[in-house]
């Protein structure tokens, strides 16, 4: 009699198969790259990363069996029907993958050998005989995928159709003698292949993966090798147009493939040169140590992840016997627990937001508000969310409830997912599911404005800024825009030590001093800028420049500001014309300077949100020397920068939708003359 055990046991034997072929794969992978290191440890040269990459996936198809089987075939029906079972199959496929470095798409293809093999669970027959079923079910199979890497890193997620041609369907049937007549002879196995069988089957499949590299990318042929699972449901695997059996498969495996990229080193100035002009701005050292009084605008809204009516635990709540002691002038006493942002001053100005608000709110008794919550799942869920900020500020700052009123809505009234949007929807709708604070009381708004729509009332910071942007080393490729798909840089000091910055797209870049220098006070650095031409040949201009840290030595004030920006942008700009106007605008001291600089978050394509942050920018330059103007001033002189969505230089991180909301903004710093 075949036991369970026994079952068991020829997995394990698949099983072990499959681990010794793909231990296998795997060290003939890391002999390969080892190989691979010592030959191209000579070059010098510097690759882009690849977009299109070659290899072989393998794996172990995990098959579970459901539903129910009988009629094996016309020849052959057993005494009882069969339901489930299970089984290890072996996945073996070329793969063909597209995606072009830091992207959030990309495309991938894989065909091959498919083995849907399994055991089903032992039955008794009506005279109490055990029946076993075995099946060497195997496909063609043909899986066209898009790759999504949220994070655009090496971690990805996949998901397509499967469409799989039938290869084998043979089967082996065995009837056991009755246990309770051990003298019974045994029967021989039957075998023979399932009848009604799908020619073509057509299902699903999807997956995370991640990419590890195995070649330093000083190699022209790169080599990665990348770990996944993948989960077929069972829609579309009946295999059999009769009976009920039906397959749910978890795939786990590897993929192992290489790629070449292209050389970013190798002069090739031919007669097809473009014209571009590209030239390196180092600024001299500016000996000041400012003290910046910041005016930080308040974001009316207060984010709720995504399936939580819960005020999130990065938002910094108070207890009862707490609220005595804050003060928002003090708000940076008042720490969230788990800051994730880069800047971390003014996340914890935002995190306090609720306080802020229901401190002003005490202060001020004649003031009212208006919560308004937004949600994907529907009204009465946006209600609750506003309801749980209600409750928070009657709770703990003991405000009347008469003085709140909640609504809820589907969307909120400038929303970020745009209608046919069909891009990054989850951070999107992280940015819709949000509670807005709308008031008409003057007392809590900025000034100059009024309505339920206007912004709340910026809260001011002091703290000593770093390295300002003006002292960042520019990098003018003028030309470049046009001229290339994309230029990099190669930036050398004088022991021989490169760097290697990009890929950019716009005819201008600024990167930090430090950044570049590290601690040397100064230096004098090779650059070289490597351009791809539309045509795919390569451009490289050469020069050299001094650069010098940027180090304080003397106490300077300087104001800051800011205008956060909507999607809908020329509302935002609107919401801020006034107060650029007659608030921001006399303040800027005789003979000042005004830096001007926009920033995007990561939501869009890169190239697009550097047009767009230099936009903002402009608007702001337009409103402000407009104004200074019809007072008959000339003496201001500006400097305006769009930094797009880059992360080096933008003031927050993309995690949470308060970050990437922030993000969206044009900074304006105020320089008194020197």
């Amino acid at each position: 009699m075949k036991t369970k055990y026994n079952i068991k046991k020829g997995l394990g034997n698949v099983w072990s198969t499959y681990t010794i072929n793909l231990k296998s794969a795997v060290l003939i992978t890391f002999i390969i790259a080892t190989i691979q290191a010592p030959l191209l440890a000579q070059e010098q040269n510097t690759y882009t990363k690849p977009s299109w990459w070659f290899g072989v996936a393998t794996g172990a198809n995990f098959n579970f069996y459901e539903g129910s089987t009988q009629q094996l075939n016309a020849d052959l029906t057993v005494p009882a029907a069969f339901g489930d079972g299970s089984g290890v199959g072996l996945y073996l496929a070329p793969s063909i993958e597209y995606y072009r470095p830091g992207s959030l798409w990309g495309m991938m293809l894989q065909f091959g050998l498919d083995s849907r093999k399994g055991e089903f669970d032992e039955t008794l027959s009506v005279c109490n005989c055990p029946m076993d079923l075995s099946t060497n079910l195997s496909y063609l199979t043909i899986e066209p995928s898009i790759r999504f890497a949220p994070f655009r890193n090496d971690f990805y997620l996949y998901a397509g159709p499967r469409f799989a041609f039938n290869m084998d369907k043979s089967f082996t049937y065995q009837l056991h003698p009755n246990p309770d007549f051990p003298e019974q002879v045994m029967l021989p196995e039957e075998t023979g292949d399932f009848s009604e069988v799908k020619n073509t089957i057509i299902s699903m499949q999807i997956g995370a993966g991640y990419d590890i590299p195995l070649s330093s990318q000083n190699n022209k042929t790169q080599f990665v090798l990348s770990p996944y699972v993948a989960f077929h449901p069972y829609f579309g695997q009946s295999p059999r147009s009769n009976e009920t059996w039906n397959i749910t498969t978890i795939r786990a495996g590897a993929v192992l493939k290489f790629g070449v990229g292209k050389n970013t080193t190798v002069e090739e100035v031919e007669a097809a040169d473009p014209k571009v002009n590209f030239t390196v701005n180092a600024p001299e050292n500016i000996p000041s140590e400012r003290t910046v009084v910041e005016t930080f605008p308040v974001i009316n809204y207060v984010f709720f992840d995504l399936g939580s009516t819960e005020i999130p635990n990065r938002y910094v709540l108070l207890k009862k016997d707490e609220v005595k002691d804050f003060k928002e002038e003090n708000v940076q006493l008042f720490t969230p627990a788990n800051l994730s942002g880069r800047s971390e001053r003014q996340m914890v100005v935002y995190y306090n937001i609720l306080n802020i608000l229901g401190d002003r709110m005490v202060k001020n008794p004649g003031t009212n508000i208006k919560l308004v919550g937004s949600s994907e799942k529907g009204i009465d869920d946006a209600k609750t969310m506003a309801e749980s900020v209600k409750r928070y500020l009657t709770d703990v700052f003991a405000i009347a409830g008469s003085r709140i009123t909640t609504e809820g809505l589907n969307k909120p009234k400038i929303p970020s997912e745009q209608p046919g949007a069909t891009e990054e929807l989850v951070l999107l709708r992280e940015g819709d599911r949000r509670v807005s604070i709308e008031s008409n009381s003057p007392a809590l708004l900025i000034e100059f404005n009024s309505g339920p729509d206007a912004p709340l009332k910026p809260v001011k910071i002091v703290n000593v800024q770093e390295a300002p942007v003006e002292s960042y080393v520019s990098f003018n490729n003028e030309g470049g825009a046009n001229a290339f798909t994309s230029w990099t840089l190669e930036i050398e000091d004088d022991k021989g030590k490169k760097q290697n910055f990009g890929p950019y797209t716009q005819d201008v870049v600024t990167i930090p001093g430090k950044t570049i220098m590290g601690t040397r006070p100064e230096g004098v650095y090779k650059v070289k800028m490597i351009g791809i031409t539309k045509e795919g040949s390569t451009v490289v201009r050469e020069t050299s420049t001094k650069m010098v840290l940027w180090t304080p030595s003397k106490n300077e004030e300087a104001m800051r500001f800011s205008v956060p920006f909507n999607f809908n942008d020329s509302q935002s700009i609107a919401m801020y014309n006034k107060y650029l106007t007659e608030v921001v605008t006399p303040k800027i001291p005789t003979s000042g300077k005004v830096i001007i600089h926009g920033h995007t978050d990561i939501i869009g394509d890169a190239a697009y949100n550097q047009k767009l942050s230099v936009a903002r920018a402009n608007d702001v330059h337009t409103i402000i020397k407009e104004a200074l103007a019809k007072t008959g001033r000339t003496d201001v002189t500006f400097e305006v920068h769009g930094f797009g969505e880059d992360t080096n230089l933008s003031q927050f991180d993309n995690k949470h939708p308060e970050e990437r909301f922030y993000n969206r903004t044009v900074i304006i710093d105020i320089i008194p003359r020197k």
